[in-house]
């Protein structure tokens, strides 16, 4: 990938890592989830539209109204609510380590929609173990729970959604300014929450905690985000993009036992080793370029410490026979002249 996809793959995996914390807090505080995903939506679309405006990049929006709309969807109606819905029931680490999934769903939709994104070889054993790892997460931390098996059930449609909207994306809007595009979708996802969050209000004034986080998820997690992420998607397709959830969830769960005091269970910990594993094999097991050119620089390091090291006992004595050589030399020539006197 270029600097530029990994400038944006570094951006998108941060904000897209602390979304949880802040759905958390919101839910916690009392806001119903279809009225969050409204707000944070709504904010978002006011910020984008406004730079799409101002980059006069709307005017490409003409005939993609039915992508857009499934676009938003897939990725933003749908998903949204249900994970604010899912986390009154979970905890947001094991929210993020559901999420990691979204690269195994990708390549499950792409046995039906998309070739280049198919699972084979090793990246249908990655798919394998992947899905064990949900297993685990669900069967260990989860069973016998009713509440936090349907929070868990939530979060996991929302992943589904998530792995389907990139690939719309990929198809019919990747060559659009990622501000129009997303700006647009996030309109039509507004108006699609609105309903749902006027028959669902607070019933109460939210908190400044709660306000707070809503507009860190409307401002910084939604509009900044989602505009890293269509130029993601457009430079490297959206298997790749996806693999933002090796380090998602990891600032999740992070933050989660940091500032919420969680603990992730011995089913978290076992699902999310399977479903990064599976995930990193599922998109071909690659090592990101500057990690690997910084793996490289390393390992030549040592390699040259380690040739020093060995030639230098070697070259010691050469150097003292050439010193002995030199002082004796100048004693000869010394004598010669006393000599000579």
């Amino acid at each position: 990938m270029s600097a530029r996809a990994w400038a944006a793959f570094a951006t998108v995996s941060t904000l897209w890592g602390i979304p949880y914390l802040f759905i958390k807090i919101a839910v916690d505080d009392g806001v119903p989830p279809a009225f969050l995903a409204f707000v944070r939506v709504a904010l978002g679309a006011a910020v984008l539209m406004a730079l799409a405006w101002r980059a006069g990049a709307l005017g490409a929006l003409r005939g993609r109204g039915r992508w857009l709309a499934l676009y938003a969807l897939f990725e933003i109606v749908v998903p949204f609510p249900l994970i604010a819905a899912g986390e009154r029931h979970v905890a947001s680490s094991l929210a993020a380590i559901i999420i990691a999934a979204v690269p195994l769903f990708v390549a499950l939709l792409a046995l039906r929609f998309d070739h280049a994104e198919r699972a084979t070889g090793s990246r249908l054993v990655g798919l394998v173990v992947g899905l064990a790892g949900v297993v685990a997460l669900v069967g260990i931390d989860v069973a016998g729970r009713s509440d936090e098996l349907l929070g868990a059930a939530a979060i996991l449609v929302a992943a589904v959604g998530y792995a389907a909207g990139p690939m719309v994306f990929k198809r019919t809007l990747a060559d659009l300014d990622p501000r129009a595009a997303m700006g647009a979708s996030l309109v039509i996802a507004a108006v699609a929450l609105a309903p749902l969050a006027a028959v669902d209000p607070p019933s109460a004034f939210p908190s400044a905690d709660a306000l707070v986080a809503l507009v860190v998820l409307g401002i910084f997690c939604t509009a900044a985000a989602f505009v890293f992420f269509g130029a993601l998607i457009a430079e490297v397709g959206p298997g790749r993009a996806l693999v933002i959830t090796y380090v998602a969830p990891v600032v999740a769960v992070a933050l989660g036992v940091t500032v919420l005091g969680e603990r992730p269970g011995a089913g978290a910990v076992a699902g999310l080793l399977l479903i990064l594993a599976g995930s990193w094999l599922s998109t071909d097991g690659r090592v990101p370029p500057p990690l690997a050119a910084v793996v490289t620089r390393v390992r030549a390091r040592r390699a040259e410490r380690s040739v020093e090291r060995r030639s230098h006992p070697m070259n010691a004595p050469s150097a003292w026979t050439s010193c002995w050589t030199t002082a004796a030399g100048s004693r000869s020539s010394t004598a010669s002249a006393c000599s000579r006197r």
